[in-house]
This record gives C-alpha cells, structure tokens and sequence, in this order.
C-alpha cells in the first residue's frame, strides 16, 4: 500500500539528511497532510506497533483535570500498563527536539532507519534522558477512537515534523514552552 508520505520518502532519496532538510520539505507539503488523510491511507492496526511509532485518535481520560492533552498522538509505546500501554508522544516536543530524540533513541534501534527497525526501549531505558520526559504518557485502549497508524522508521523523522498535532486547551507554543521546562 502506498503512503502518504511516499513523494517525501522519494524526495529523501534513501539518503539521511539535516533536520532544517525534514522541516522545509516537510512544510512546503504540509496542506497535504492531515490527520485524517494520514489515517485514511496508511497501515491501520488493531493494536499499537511495539517498537514503531503510532499515530491515533485519543480521548483521554480525566480531560477535564488535564491542562493540556493531544487528541491525535505521535507515539512510541514503551512498555503495557493495566488496560493500555505507556509511550513517548513526539508532539510534545518542537520539530528540531523531536528530531533530536529520534536520533538519540537510534541507540536502541534493531539496525539503520529502514522499514524493518524497530526499537528496543522501555521506560527504565529512557527515563535519564532529558528530552524524553515531556513526552511520557500512558494511554488506556478504551479511550483510543481509531485503529492505530503504523510509522516504520524509514518514514519517522518525516512524521515528526508533520504539524498534525492536535493540542486541547492550549496551543502548541503553551506546551512546547512547558515540555521546554522540563528537559
């Protein structure tokens, strides 16, 4: 099956580039993604990819008590928890941090960044690196609305810097300034 991000995956040419690279390109195709057309022409699974990045629909629960929270997640499950699983969500980051902790979280990876990678890490693993605290959240499967999207790692520094994330009650510089905080 095709993916959406194929024209940037062939724009890439196989080759690793810069991360001023991803964000330029990557922005001038940005009216082409959505989260809904990411959804609608991708691989869709029961259950997250473990080792993989995941996009999905969420609702989470205790929204209200939440100051913030992200309805469509980027995220790398990390271990189960009772009822669903904890995970690293990206778009808590800005792009250039997101691309910085792909590139630390490599140290864990099966081999390079093609579509068979994945990455070996639980929480112990990563819970010293700074740049990860700001994304670690647990998710229950009762409040997921969609299949999950697989994002293998030839495509995940793309699906980084896709501006597809959707922040309730605040806006992106509010978190991005609060997870900035935490590091």
């Amino acid at each position: 099956m095709a993916s959406i991000l194929d024209p940037l995956v062939d724009k890439q040419g196989g080759i690793k580039k810069s991360a001023n690279w991803y964000r330029t390109n990557v922005q001038s195709m940005a009216d082409k993604f959505t989260a809904r057309k990411l959804m609608n022409q991708g691989r869709l699974l029961g259950l997250p990819s473990g080792g993989r990045l995941n996009m999905f629909f969420y609702d989470p629960k205790g929204k209200k008590k939440l100051p913030y929270y992200d309805t469509f997640p980027l995220v790398l499950p990390l271990e189960s928890i009772r009822g669903g699983f904890l995970g690293m969500n990206f778009h808590y980051l800005p792009y250039l941090l997101r691309f910085r902790l792909l590139e630390r979280m490599q140290k864990f990876s099966t081999g390079g960044f093609d579509r068979t990678t994945r990455l070996d890490a639980n929480y112990d693993d990563i819970k010293s690196i700074g740049l990860a605290r700001p994304t670690i959240k647990k998710y229950l499967y009762n409040h997921v609305q969609s299949r999950f999207l697989r994002i293998d790692f030839d495509e995940a520094v793309l699906a980084a810097y896709l501006p597809v994330q959707q922040f309730k009650k605040a806006g992106t510089s509010k978190v991005w300034s609060d997870s900035r905080r935490m590091i």
